[in-house]
């Protein structure tokens, strides 16, 4: 019964449009507690957080720990990503504060106009896949289709994060400051690979109550095809 449910639904994604207004467009923050630069952008993201069309992920990285302050949410692994992003975009340096939108473009994270307008010009780009999410208790079922031919198959990835967190800095360039973070990612992993020739059906675990993002990258280029959120 759930494979017929489930061909179902992927015969009436296939069947249906997919527009540029039915997926939200992916920012991520690359930030850091010891960056003097980053609580303008820090406090941008609470804005972003807030719109429907728009998945705001912080991801604070770790090579500004050394010059006083250890962020305490920074992850090497999320380090690891933004410099993959450098490469993929034939770049040699990161920084802070970054932001990747839908794993394509980049942009100075404190600079609300420019990262608008990105925004913008993404979601007059069709969507190449129709990703549909639904949560039951602890399980969410991903459903994703796509008429596009893919070379290489692309990457399925699981983000859970806390949406408001606060922190006292009492040391490096943010000393005294008590800075409010949105959306911070506790944790970013991949939970299958997607061959893209039939639909994909899979259900995965997750426990408690953050937020559920499912991600749909292309390993190569490093562009987000698909993303979605439940609650």
């Amino acid at each position: 019964m759930r494979n017929l449910i489930a061909s179902l639904i992927a015969s009436l994604i296939l069947t249906t449009p997919v527009t540029a207004q039915d997926q939200p467009i992916v920012v991520e923050l690359f930030t850091s507690q010891g960056c003097s630069s980053c609580p303008p952008a820090d406090a941008f993201l609470h804005k972003l957080a807030e719109r429907d069309d728009v998945i705001a992920l912080a991801l604070h990285v770790d090579y500004w720990d050394y010059i006083g302050w250890k962020d305490v949410f920074a992850n090497p692994d999320f380090t690891a990503r933004q410099r993959k992003y450098a490469r993929n975009g034939g770049r040699r340096m990161v920084y802070t504060p970054q932001m990747i939108i839908n794993g394509q473009d980049h942009v100075v994270g404190n600079r609300p106009m420019d990262v608008t307008d990105l925004i913008d010009m993404h979601h007059e780009k069709t969507p190449s896949v129709n990703l549909t999410l639904s949560r039951d208790g602890d399980q969410i079922d991903i459903s994703a289709a796509t008429e596009v031919s893919f070379s290489d198959p692309l990457i399925v990835q699981l983000v859970r994060y806390n949406p408001d967190n606060k922190v006292d800095i009492k040391a490096g360039e943010n000393a005294g400051r008590t800075i409010s973070y949105a959306n911070v990612v506790t944790d970013l992993s991949v939970i299958g690979e997607w061959d893209t020739q039939t639909p994909l059906d899979i259900s995965q675990e997750a426990a408690g109550d953050q937020p559920v993002v499912v991600l749909v990258q292309n390993q190569r280029t490093g562009v987000i095809e698909a993303a979605a959120k439940v609650n």
